[in-house]
């Protein structure tokens, strides 16, 4: 990565403005906005008094504040958030541990915080805390950061914050992308590959041991280990827990399957009809799928995939270490989370929960997610055109 040191001041006509990632990201939003609506209104008429836009328009709301304050944070240079990188990671610790006597619970999960009447999740913010954070402390570190002492350290940051999410709020997946965006940013701030060769092939290896012991189990003895275990044995054959931890994860498989290549057309879900439970979140993929058919969702994939190779190009040209390193946070927070989101939804890996970014509803997601690209934006607006 030819991320350059520099002092990022140059002169404004010959700042570069990524009005291709801008496009992708209100593409997303506006399409994201059409499948809220359509795979929630069947559940809004029934639950809140015939109103089947009520879902819509909380998306809406966290949409046009999230626009906001994307275009706020794109415009105040990037630099300016380095001194509050610390106090970013203290904030994040500290809204974790409010959740213990504070925290809203739903769906069996507590993960919420109500501040002044306004549902917030800690975890969005510990994600961007950690990039914040990261991003700094790597630029402090040097070249000392190619030490075993200085790698370890790095990686051991972000495992409190993992830690707390999966321990307090249950959110194994945000627990995941935390540590997934931590290794991502030391990958690229690191030419010592071996490293990661080695913990790729210990993790893939524990993950295959722990499959196979809870395998060797019975249905009874893995769920009183937890939920995440019997997750596994409904992951492996939902068919046999269709009942169960299985029946989301069967009833999403039925959405894609019955898509076929064109799908039903846009409102014609028949799984979103109470089938798939809160399908407007993090099953909202499968109800693309049956309303759009595989061309849709061949065609939001193609999206995203655009999207990264957009931060590609502003991290590689980015005016600084610190500037390319916000970018590739902000990078490896959306593609993990896609990735996460469609395997769980193709039943690729274990059900976890986990949204589609800019898609499913979540007001929290979106307007943190918003505020990352703004930090694109911020960096981008920083290169000069003939670096391009």
């Amino acid at each position: 990565m030819s991320a350059r040191r520099s002092s990022g001041r140059q002169s404004n006509s010959e700042n570069y403005m990524d009005y291709s990632l801008l496009f992708i990201v209100i593409f997303l939003l506006g399409f994201g906005l059409v499948m809220v609506y359509s795979t929630s209104s069947y559940e809004a008429n029934l639950n809140f008094d015939g109103d089947s836009a009520w879902y819509l328009r909380k998306q809406l709301t966290a949409t046009i504040l999230g626009i906001i304050a994307m275009f706020v944070v794109a415009n105040i240079p990037y630099h300016f958030w380095e001194r509050f990188a610390a106090l970013g990671y203290i904030v994040s610790v500290i809204l974790i541990l409010l959740i213990i006597p504070f925290g809203h619970e739903a769906n069996g999960a507590k993960r919420w915080l109500y501040i002044g009447g306004i549902s917030l999740q800690p975890a969005e913010a510990a994600k961007l805390g950690m990039i914040l954070f990261l991003a700094s402390m790597i630029c402090s570190m040097g070249k000392s950061i190619r030490t075993r002492k200085g790698f370890y350290t790095v990686l051991a940051v972000p495992v409190p914050i993992a830690l707390m999410l999966w321990k307090i709020t249950s959110n194994m997946s945000s627990a995941i992308i935390v540590m997934g965006i931590a290794v991502l940013m030391l990958f690229v701030s690191c030419p010592d590959y071996k490293r990661f060769i080695i913990w790729g092939l210990v993790v893939i290896a524990g993950a295959a041991l722990l499959v196979f012991a809870i395998v060797q189990m019975s249905q009874s003895d893995a769920e009183n280990m937890g939920f995440r275990f019997a997750r596994i044995l409904a992951w492996l054959d939902p068919e046999a827990y269709a009942s169960g931890k299985g029946f989301q994860t069967l009833q999403g498989l039925y959405a894609i399957g019955s898509g076929g290549i064109l799908g039903k057309g846009l409102g014609a879900s028949m799984q979103k009809l109470g089938f798939i439970p809160e399908a407007q979140n993090d099953m909202i993929f499968s109800i693309i799928c049956e309303e759009l058919g595989l061309f849709g969702a061949i065609a939001v994939i193609l999206m995203f995939i655009m999207l990264i190779w957009r931060f590609m190009i502003v991290a590689n040209n980015a005016p600084d270490l610190f500037g390319a390193l916000l970018v590739v946070g902000v990078l490896g927070h959306i593609a993990i989370q896609v990735i996460l989101n469609i395997a769980v939804v193709t039943n690729t890996i274990p059900n976890t929960g986990i949204s589609l970014p800019f898609i499913s509803y979540g007001g929290t997601s979106v307007v943190f997610l918003l505020t990352e690209i703004g930090l694109v934006l911020s960096v981008a607006k920083g290169i000069r055109l003939k670096d391009l």
